[in-house]
């Protein structure tokens, strides 16, 4: 599919150009296939089919998460904007960077956008419309991975950088600190990192958020398994694969993908891999991790972040932290959250 044309005054830097992802996101496969639990990396769900059948996600009516995250974010870009008088605004894996618009809004001082994500394709269509949107600013794609391009990102400060619709929660515990403390090391004074996360609730509102009965989540999670067939010759087989989003209490996070439906081999055969299920043996495709604030000042903290401000929707579903690099607290101690901003 050609890639969409950019409207003057956006670029587009490739960081990863397309053999290099590929080899990559192979690699990951290869390695978490052979888990303990059986796991494709989630990036297989963000193929052209998938990122249109993820915002038809966010438009159902059971899926809160972005309307939670734009109430929060109406009520406070302005205080945001006056905290930061941020220059350049990141936005990380930002895609079609909706609830973005709202920060752009309201930070006066900005000078520049710049927005990171795997997708060149969406980044282009996004990039553009905030270049004829805001004619101001000088808009920048960066078509990379967040966890290993962070260093592409302009010095100009102070620099907002959002990491919006809780996409924090995919991460694994490991992955989430490796993260938070590149940011924190890379920081500058006046730097500061603007995170939606998703907060614990009550688990049948969580699951019903993951099994709309239309069926729409059903079919993206079952879009990867296309993908991976396709992409890397597999012989994943829909019908013996049953959808299945349960909550984990041990992990607080959503468990999303597939049990297996009878004993079977499934080959993919770009990786040389036969892989043998039982019987209602799970396929994770992703987790979904949700916060509670003093769990997540912990894991900030020792990351070299702490909490400058921390804001809810009026149901106390989501939350927006506000978050600046502190002194990381050393292996044994406890970090000191007691310095919280009271909003």
């Amino acid at each position: 599919m050609p890639s969409a044309s950019l409207a003057p005054g956006a670029r587009v830097v490739v960081a990863r150009d397309s053999s290099d992802a590929r080899r990559f996101l192979e690699a990951s496969t290869a390695s978490s296939i052979r888990g303990d639990i059986k796991e494709l990396p989630a990036r297989w769900l963000y193929d052209a089919l998938g990122s249109r059948l993820y915002e038809a996600v966010t438009r159902l009516p059971q899926y809160y998460l972005p309307r939670r995250e734009a109430e929060i974010l109406r009520g406070r870009s302005a205080e945001i904007a006056a905290r930061t008088r941020a220059r350049t605004l990141v936005e990380l894996g930002a895609g079609a960077a909706a609830n973005t618009r709202l920060l752009l809004d309201a930070l006066h001082t900005l000078e520049r956008f710049v927005a990171l994500d795997v997708s060149e394709q969406a980044l282009r269509g996004s990039a553009s419309a905030i270049a004829v949107e805001y004619p101001r600013l000088d808009v920048r794609a960066i078509v990379g991975d967040f966890d290993r391009d962070l260093a592409l990102l302009p010095p100009h400060g102070p620099r907002l950088v959002a990491f919006l619709g809780s996409t924090i929660g995919n991460l694994y515990p490991a992955e989430r600190e490796r993260l938070l403390a590149t940011l924190a090391g890379a920081f500058a004074a006046g730097d500061a990192l603007l995170l939606g996360v998703d907060l614990v609730k009550d688990v049948a509102r969580l699951e019903r958020a993951y099994n709309d009965g239309s069926g729409v989540t059903e079919a993206f999670a079952r879009n990867a398994l296309v993908a991976v067939n396709r992409e890397l010759d597999a012989t994943f087989d829909q019908r013996r694969f049953v959808y299945s989003a349960q909550w984990d209490a041990e992990h607080e996070w959503m468990d999303v993908g597939f049990r297996a439906r009878g004993a079977q081999t499934v080959s993919i055969r770009r990786l040389g891999v036969d892989l043998d299920f039982e019987d209602g043996e799970p396929l994770r495709i992703e987790i979904s991790a949700k916060f509670r604030r003093a769990r997540f000042e912990l894991e900030a903290a020792r990351a070299g972040l702490g909490v400058d401000a921390w804001w809810t929707d009026r149901a106390n579903d989501f939350a927006v932290a506000l978050l600046r690099a502190v002194e990381p607290h050393r292996s044994g101690e406890e970090p000191d959250v007691s310095r919280r901003a009271h909003l």
